[in-house]
């Protein structure tokens, strides 16, 4: 698949400026630029985040009407429910939660709903049992920002809300007795892109202040926020960046069990890095609530017996299988039947359906299904009498919208910008498909079905040393608006040595100058034939440091490569 290179740029007198006082590789100073990091004060707390550099907790809209309502349940011997919902974010601001509150008062319990039994955040079966079981206080975390209905009839119940929560509100807001979320227009809180997790954490930092409990109270629920910040995509910048920062550190020198079980059965031994809590911890914790009930993922964060801790991570590492078994088989069926028909050719939209394929794992299904064929798609599934799915977008294009305009076809949906979630009506699936198809056509850009490689700069093989490598390293951890860098070098040539491995894969060896760097290419064999003896190649990769019989040497992680020629007849840049 052909993919458009964007190099991007920065104000060349503010690199400069940098240059002048950070003293490093000016290609670095470029980068920082890019991300707003263009002074010496910005790079300081970038490149060493600081636990001072935390905010105010009280800063935040409703924190303190939150810790006086927590106050007076406790000082009244009420009944106090923590409820969340049941992805990484959720479950591990349960755990904290819950966690913390047990540890100062026991009449508190935690409630995380059934996926496919209640459906995504604040659910009426979770407010009836609350009130069966005499819970008078909910405090909700990465959900009930949208539950006006739902938390008004459980103020028609006796029950209040504490509403934690990082969605972005609607006008019209719940009447819970406090809300604690920093996107609420009227919210003065100095960082608005905390997880649901981290919101829940600064309610637990307030908490510690008010009561005269030691920081370490709070801060030891750092690896749990660090890893629902990992599995939400939040920004990995301001306040997240320390959460994440800290908390990694955590995850090495003295995780929670929870993470310290997960990380064990995975075979997870070096040094944990944040993708190792996007690919290793977050899916095994993700696969509880899609194949199976979400609740055994707090259940593992609050076990103080590490033997018991294994047997949880057991059953979400068994989940997990289940959930990759699922996903490749419905991956492979979708294929099969894209490939199989005519009718896909020149599409702008994927939509697929078959009754029998698994709720929980047709979202990312739709994300796997981009990879091959970029465009907005949709994988639907039989979900009881009615047919449910979820729908997945490229990059610049609203999928939310799109959705909406087919509304007349649905009976519900809601999501975001990226992803969205809908059902209808079996006799309309027809109908649906040839409606979304005819929205996206005429409303995407035609640029948007080509995927995009965001490139941060442009170096030389002569400028890949290892204090280079090192100062790339200190700008992790890397995520939203903070990506590992992306190179790009232009006019290599091959020296004879490069060659497919594995039949998908290349092993490159490549020359520019008198300089010789090797590298891997994961599933670009199809690009073999671009490496001719004396053919200039333009490369776009990122660095990755290869050990080997105690000998290191910088490698590439290559992304994509093409003739300048290509590049120049294609428009590329």
């Amino acid at each position: 698949m052909q993919k458009r290179w964007n190099v991007l740029t920065a104000d060349d007198s503010k690199v400069s400026a940098l240059f002048a006082e950070l003293k490093i590789h000016r290609t670095l100073c470029r980068i920082l630029v890019q991300r707003g990091i263009d002074s010496f004060e910005k790079a300081k707390a970038f490149f060493r985040p600081a636990l001072n550099g935390l905010h105010d907790p009280w800063l935040m809209k409703d924190m303190d009407k939150a810790v006086e309502r927590i106050e007076s349940a406790i000082g009244a011997g009420e009944k106090i429910l923590v409820f969340g919902d049941y992805d990484v974010d959720g479950t591990t601001a349960v755990a904290s939660m819950f966690s913390f509150l047990s540890k100062q008062y026991s009449n508190t319990e935690f409630y995380i709903p059934h996926r496919y039994r209640e459906g995504y955040g604040v659910s009426k079966m979770g407010i009836d049992f609350a009130k069966e079981n005499n819970f008078t206080l909910i405090i909700s975390l990465d959900c009930g920002i949208k539950s006006v209905e739902l938390i008004t009839y459980a103020k028609s119940l006796g029950i209040d809300f504490i509403v934690c929560d990082h969605h972005l509100p609607d006008a019209n807001l719940p009447p819970a007795v406090a809300i604690l979320n920093p996107k609420q227009v009227d919210c003065t809180y100095p960082y608005k892109e905390l997880c649901g997790c981290g919101v829940g954490l600064k309610l637990i930092q307030a908490l510690c202040e008010r009561w005269q409990k030691p920081d370490e109270d709070f801060l030891e629920y750092l690896d749990m926020a660090a890893t629902a910040i990992a599995a939400d995509i939040v920004p990995l910048t301001g306040e997240n960046r320390i959460i994440a920062f800290y908390g990694l550190i955590k995850v090495n020198e003295n995780p929670s069990i929870g993470i310290k079980a997960l990380l064990q059965l995975a075979g997870q031994q070096k040094q944990v890095h944040i993708n190792n809590l996007v690919f290793i911890v977050a899916p095994r914790i993700n696969a509880a609530g899609r194949m199976d009930d979400a609740r055994k993922a707090v259940q593992l964060f609050i076990e103080k017996d590490f033997n018991k801790a294994l047997a949880f991570a057991e059953m979400l590492h068994n989940d997990n299988t289940d959930r990759k078994e699922a996903d490749l088989s419905i991956t492979e069926e979708a294929l099969s039947i894209i490939g199989t028909n005519a009718e896909w050719t020149g599409r702008k939209t994927t939509v697929v359906y078959k009754e029998h394929w698994h709720k929980g794992v047709v979202g990312i299904v739709a994300s796997r299904l981009i990879e091959s064929y970029y465009r907005p798609t949709v994988v639907l599934t039989r979900s009881g009498d009615i047919v449910a799915g979820s729908a997945r977008s490229v990059p610049g294009f609203n999928l939310y919208e799109a959705i909406h305009a087919c509304r007349e076809n649905l009976l519900g949906y809601g999501g975001h910008f990226a992803a969205a979630g809908l059902t209808m009506l079996e006799s309309n699936v027809p109908q649906f498909i040839d409606q979304f198809e005819a929205v996206v056509t005429s409303t995407i850009a035609p640029h948007l079905l080509i995927p995009e490689i965001v490139i941060d700069a442009e170096i030389n093989f002569r400028d890949i040393t290892h204090n280079f490598y090192n100062i790339v390293q200190q700008m992790e951890p890397f995520g939203p608006e903070n990506m590992r860098p992306v190179f790009i070098t232009r006019n290599v040539t091959e020296t004879g040595f490069s060659k497919v491995v594995k039949e998908k894969h290349i092993r490159f060896v490549l020359k520019q100058g008198d300089i010789v760097l090797t590298g891997i290419g994961f599933n670009l064999a199809d690009k073999i034939n671009l490496l001719q003896k004396d053919q200039l190649i333009d490369i776009v990769y990122t660095i990755d440091l290869n050990e080997w019989n105690g000998v290191q040497s910088m490698q590439f992680k290559m992304i994509d490569i093409n003739t300048p020629e290509n590049n120049k007849q294609e428009n590329l840049f």
